[in-house]
Formats: C-alpha cells, sequence, structure tokens
C-alpha cells in the first residue's frame, strides 16, 4: 500500500514545495517526494532508530514528538503538513489537526479507515475488539487509541470550517469511489483552514 499512497500524496504536492512530515518513521515517504517532487522537506519522528535510518537515507528528520513539534514552528512555514497512517496513533489529534493547519497552508492526513466493512464484521461476528489484515494487533498491544471513519473526519472538518480540497479513497490497492465510509480501507485528505 505504500508506493500507492506515496503516489497519491505525491499528485497532492506541487513540485519544489516545503514539506514537514509528523510521525516519518524511516523517511520513505520524504525520499520519494525529494526524488520525485524536488521537495523541501522535513520530517519528525519519535522513534531514535528509525530517526537514524532516515537520516542515513538522506532526509532531514529530527527526534521528537509530532504532537509537541507543531508548536515549534511558525505559522505557515511549510507549504504542506503530513500526517500519514499516524492520526489513529495521537493523543490529542484535534489538537495535531489544527497545529498542521497553522504551521502549513495545507494538510495531508492519512488514515486507516475503521468504519471499513472488514472491520465492522470482524467486531460483529467476533464480538472482540477486531483483527483483520488492517488491523492485525490485539486490543492491547495496539498503536491505534483513536478509532474513526471515513464519516467521523469529514464530520470534525465540516465542525471545525476546514475545507476538504480533495478525498481519495483506497481498497485493495485501488483507488475507489463508491461508499468510502463502507468500501475504503485507507483514507487520504488534502485540507485547509478556510480563510476568516
Amino acid at each position: 500500500m505504500d508506493n500507492l499512497l506515496f503516489e497519491i500524496i505525491g499528485e497532492l504536492v506541487n513540485p519544489g514545495t516545503r514539506v514537514l512530515d509528523l510521525g516519518c518513521g524511516e523517511g520513505e515517504l520524504l525520499d520519494w517526494l525529494k526524488e520525485h517532487k524536488h521537495v523541501d522537506g522535513r520530517g519528525v519522528e519519535l522513534a531514535g532508530p528509525k530517526v537514524q535510518r532516515a537520516i542515513a537515507r538522506g532526509v532531514s528528520v529530527y527526534q521528537g514528538n509530532l504532537e509537541s513539534a507543531v508548536t515549534d514552528y511558525p505559522d505557515h512555514v511549510f507549504d504542506y503538513v503530513i500526517l500519514s497512517q499516524t492520526l489513529q496513533e495521537t493523543r490529542d489529534p484535534l489538537r495535531v489537526l489544527n497545529g498542521m493547519l497553522r504551521v502549513g497552508k495545507r494538510a495531508i492526513v492519512t488514515f486507516p479507515n475503521f468504519g471499513h466493512y472488514s472491520v465492522r464484521w470482524a467486531t460483529m461476528w467476533a464480538g472482540k475488539a477486531p483483527r483483520t489484515d488492517l488491523f492485525p494487533h490485539e486490543w492491547f498491544d495496539s498503536p491505534n487509541i483513536h478509532f474513526l471513519s471515513v464519516l467521523d473526519f469529514e464530520s470534525l472538518a465540516e465542525r471545525q470550517g476546514w475545507r476538504l480540497e480533495k478525498r481519495v479513497f483506497v481498497s485493495k490497492q485501488k483507488q475507489i469511489t463508491a461508499f468510502p465510509n463502507l468500501m475504503a480501507e485507507v483514507a487520504v485528505f488534502l485540507v485547509s483552514a478556510q480563510s476568516k
């Protein structure tokens, strides 16, 4: 799924722009964007070994908590702030999202859709926390602490007055358009703050 997500995110990012990737892991996405879109990229990652591998890859990454990292930057210093497959693991998602929209002109958010039919089925059938290919963890060792769906995110955006500039939904390595809350495994949103 990573390659497809890289391509989707790459379609949303204009060449030569400034990008901050929060929770960047080993810097694979930043490296891809640097190579294909010639971005000026920075990353934040909590895990030291991942930071070392990102730096060895030639990506500018510092070790830190992504939730506090957004407070370290001035307003609109980045063209894009990316949070890929990490929103559900943050302690205070709304604070992170608002911070992203403060330091970046646009935010790109990707997350696993907990509204996907396989998650619904696994919960209903087993009567336990779902374990699927998309969510292979047991409830007690899962990094996921917030369980959101496409509709949850869209509802939050509406309440916050954010503009959803683009929505892309993925299932089984393909983009889909029908019934995304039920059929999408992963959602990708390009978000901007409404001008006041």
